[in-house]
């Protein structure tokens, strides 16, 4: 139990997948205006990035390995992340059209989203069993939400405040991603 707990703290704040290994920063920077559309984000990377990693890893130990397939890793991660994105877009799309139109171009992003994939590619190359990789993906994805929504939230707060005219929008978007990557970096004193 001790050492999924140590996994979970570590996939969240010391290899932060957003924060400290860059991965997924379109959607990162894009969806992170607004603080309702930046959960929504998140809650959908949460979903997709838990459920890739549980059937990329079925279909892992089951399929490549067992038929000596795993030239098609890449691939085959691909179709189930592709797969999983369209379920919740149109789930989203049915049942939350407000969030599905705030989400706009960003949802589709998801499939293309290299944090994801990377936390697919993780889990295989550290060889973790099945709830190791399953704690790794929930853990990685509530990283990227929890990296998100502060991200929001700086965010919505330096929009009321006085800016100067060079730093306003996205330039100050990528120095507060910047710093609170900083920020994240604290943690790696723990690994």
């Amino acid at each position: 139990m001790e050492n999924y707990i140590v996994l979970a703290i570590s996939c969240i704040f010391v290899n932060n997948i957003l924060l400290a290994q860059y991965l997924g920063n379109c959607p990162f920077l894009g969806t992170s205006k607004k603080m309702e559309t930046a959960v929504g984000m998140a809650m959908a990377v949460i979903f997709v990035l838990v459920m890739a990693g549980i059937m990329a890893w079925i279909t892992t130990n089951y399929f490549l390995k067992p038929l000596n397939l795993e030239y098609l890793t890449t691939i085959s991660y691909i179709l189930v992340i592709a797969s999983l994105v369209q379920f919740v877009e149109m789930f989203l799309k049915k049942s939350i059209p407000a969030l599905y139109s705030g989400l706009g171009i960003f949802l589709p992003l998801i499939t293309t989203n290299c944090a994801v994939l990377g936390v697919c590619l993780i889990n295989l190359k550290e060889d973790y069993t099945f709830l190791q990789a399953v704690v790794a993906s929930f853990s990685y994805a509530v990283g990227y939400g929890l990296a998100l929504v502060l991200f929001a939230g700086l965010r919505e707060r330096i929009n009321i405040a006085r800016v100067p005219q060079p730093l306003q929008d996205t330039s100050l978007g990528l120095v507060t991603a910047g710093m609170l990557s900083l920020a994240f970096f604290a943690f790696k004193g723990m690994a």
